[in-house]
């Protein structure tokens, strides 16, 4: 049977005749319980959706997934439903989000929430390993943080979950608000206040807006929010809040004791405290921890269990991470790339790492209109330093560079290789930072 959405909003049984219709693709799924939006990794007991991007249609590859093994096709175009395995709706990506939205109504369990300018993903994994050591906890894979990476993630939760962990991104106002009516979070957190995605926010104040709109939710519905107390910004984003409020320094506190360059700290938790030895670089990651272990503490995991997974906690994705190779020594840090972070990177690697370093930067993006000013701070901060050899790369940042002699500057990432390839470091710890699209990664073989 094809199952269609209304085609007219204002019609006046649209909204019971989508929430009917919602209700039985929610029937097909609880059948068929994974959802599948390529249709090359087509499999059995799965709902394929046919999500469109800027260069495709998933509606051209209906037919395909059904015939790789999926069960049904979640389909917008009306010549494409051609048969009882199709499912045809108003908008796919509607369908999607009001999906996952009716299946996060059946889970009765906490669901927290973290978005932030740096360090989201860092965090929700700290706090996936301590929540870890004693729940069974879902959290998003890598960053699937946007529109469709949250309803994806929350169509992927196990039934027998108990606690759930969602990111959310944005890069425009009203996206936050949007994710938390899909994910109802319980509880939640921003990291932090940066210089991200300016373009799309119009300005630091733009960035406060949006990621207020986690606060906001929370505040609304009674939910819990964890903040770092020490934090001005985000201290008095909280002044008129309603809801229940934690500050990390109330359930523990941290005193950072090396960064060189793995974080080693005295951990508070209530009145005890405990030696950390982590595996995670950057002192700027301290804040991140401590809000691992102050959401740990709220669930009642043990102070041991905290403790133990802190410390076994490793990096991946090039997000703080440290990689030798069999000249030199490197830290990775180019999954992203803001100003704010660019900054806290070079202070940390220079204020914490000893002997001969070298620093490779590539461009930052959705900077706007404050693209040239922000590559300029940054040229200008790594100039101060004098014991190092520094290299920029990026259309952005060799502007910037502009009559600036000890910094060296490629606009392209191939004419950095071909200095690399003819003057290689030797015997140097590197720090490697940039936003993804600069692909720094293709540098490390050079390293």
């Amino acid at each position: 049977m094809t199952r269609i959405y209304t085609k007219n909003p204002h019609h006046p049984c649209s909204l019971l005749l989508q929430a009917l219709n919602i209700m039985n693709i929610y029937d097909t799924y609880i059948k068929y319980p994974k959802v599948i939006t390529d249709s090359r990794k087509a499999q059995t007991n799965s709902i394929f959706f046919s999500l469109k991007g800027e260069s495709f249609d998933g509606n051209d590859f209906a037919a395909q997934a059904l015939a790789g093994g999926c069960n049904y096709a979640v389909v917008d175009k009306p010549e494409v439903a051609t048969g009882d395995r199709y499912i045809l709706v108003d908008d796919v990506l509607t369908a999607l989000q009001d999906l996952a939205r009716t299946y996060r109504r059946q889970l009765n369990i906490p669901v927290i929430a973290i978005t932030g300018s740096n360090g989201k993903t860092t965090t929700k994994e700290l706090i996936n390993s301590v929540l870890g050591a004693q729940y069974s906890v879902f959290a998003t894979s890598g960053n699937l943080n946007n529109h469709i990476g949250v309803p994806l993630t929350i169509l992927e939760i196990p039934q027998q979950t108990q606690i759930a962990i969602i990111e959310m991104g944005a890069n425009h106002g009203g996206e936050i608000k949007a994710l938390c009516d899909i994910a109802q979070p319980t509880c939640g957190l921003i990291t932090n206040i940066g210089k991200a995605h300016l373009e799309g926010f119009g300005g630091l104040e733009g960035v406060k807006r949006a990621k207020k709109e986690l606060y906001d939710y929370l505040n609304a519905h009674g939910g819990i929010i964890f903040y770092n107390d020490e934090n001005s910004v985000l201290s008095a984003m909280l002044e008129n809040a309603v809801t229940e409020t934690i500050g990390y320094s109330k359930k523990c506190g941290g005193k950072l004791k090396a960064a060189s360059p793995f974080l080693q700290l005295d951990l508070r938790i209530g009145d005890k405290s405990y030696p950390v030895s982590t595996r995670i670089a950057g002192a700027y990651n301290l804040e991140n921890l401590l809000a691992a272990a102050c959401v740990g503490a709220h669930f009642n995991v043990s102070d041991t269990l905290i403790v133990s997974a802190l410390e076994a906690y490793t990096p991946q994705n090039n997000r703080s991470q440290v990689f030798n190779t069999s000249k030199n020594r490197l830290l990775l840090d180019y999954y992203n790339a803001n100003p704010t972070s660019m900054s806290k990177s070079i202070n940390n690697f220079f204020e914490q790492i000893d002997g001969k370093k070298m620093v490779i930067l590539g461009d930052m993006f959705e900077l706007g209109d404050d693209t040239l000013k922000e590559h300029k701070a940054i040229v200008e901060q790594l100039a101060l330093q004098h014991d190092a050899v520094k290299v920029v790369a990026g259309k952005h940042f060799h502007k910037a560079s502009e009559g600036t002699d000890n910094v060296l500057a490629f606009s392209q990432i191939e004419d950095l290789k071909q200095y690399l390839a003819a003057n290689p470091p030797n015997d140097m710890f590197i720090l490697l930072k940039g936003s993804r699209g600069m692909k720094l990664e293709q540098l490390t073989d050079l390293l």
